[in-house]
């Protein structure tokens, strides 16, 4: 399977695992725009879904899927979505997309957190794609010093807007050996809404689309 067969396969795959009659937190991506398109295929047996992203709201809508505000929602039982990097701690760099504090958001209120990606995102450490960092606008200055002093290299993705109405510093240069203690760091920078360090709530499991199939990998 080359990389698209891999990542239509493992969001086929979460299907799988989804209640009927329940909820879904969706994520944002190319991978999880897979997983949405097999989604409209069981929208009947599922009561709608609580989307990362005005991207991805517009795509469950497009499908005829319900979605829904996620502070009228008291349980979310399953998230779904991608990443940009992986480890087998389940260990994540999100935010490719710009919709990472949406999806770190979900995530936290999910009881499960099931990832799909395709092999190439597995990885033994993280860092080596540049980490996403939302920044609130007067603040990216600042911010991006208190980065460097970490030894981070932060750049502006340029033309690029949050939904939250923010920017975001792209990280290089990043070895993370200790994804947890980085992201609490980042964490307590004055003006970082978020990082895309998804480590304090990781995955709880890995659909991996790879050559041979679909892995499943958990911790």
């Amino acid at each position: 399977m080359n990389q698209d067969e891999q990542k239509r396969a493992a969001a086929h795959a979460a299907i799988q695992h989804i209640p009927a009659g329940c909820i879904v937190g969706v994520g944002t991506g190319s991978t999880a725009n897979y997983f949405i398109d097999a989604l409209a295929d069981i929208r009947s047996r599922i009561d709608g879904a609580i989307a990362s992203s005005e991207a991805t709201a517009r795509r469950l809508s497009g499908h005829g899927i319900e979605v829904m505000d996620l502070n009228n929602v008291d349980e979310l039982p399953l998230y779904v979505d991608g990443a940009d990097e992986i480890t087998s701690h389940l260990h994540m760099i999100k935010g490719g997309g710009g919709a990472l504090t949406r999806e770190k958001v979900v995530a936290a209120v999910a009881k499960k957190f099931i990832c799909i990606a395709d092999q190439s995102k597995l990885v033994d450490v993280l860092g080596k794609f540049p980490l996403p960092v939302e920044v609130i606008p007067m603040a990216r200055g600042y911010v991006a010093r208190e980065i460097i002093r970490l030894g981070g290299q932060p750049m502006l993705r340029q033309g690029f807007t949050t939904d939250n109405g923010n920017v975001i510093l792209d990280v290089h240069g990043l070895q993370i050996l200790n994804p947890i203690e980085l992201e609490t760091e980042l964490n307590q920078i004055t003006g970082i809404v978020t990082n895309g360090l998804f480590a304090r709530r990781p995955a709880d499991l890995l659909l991996l689309g790879s050559e041979g199939g679909v892995r499943t990998i958990v911790i």
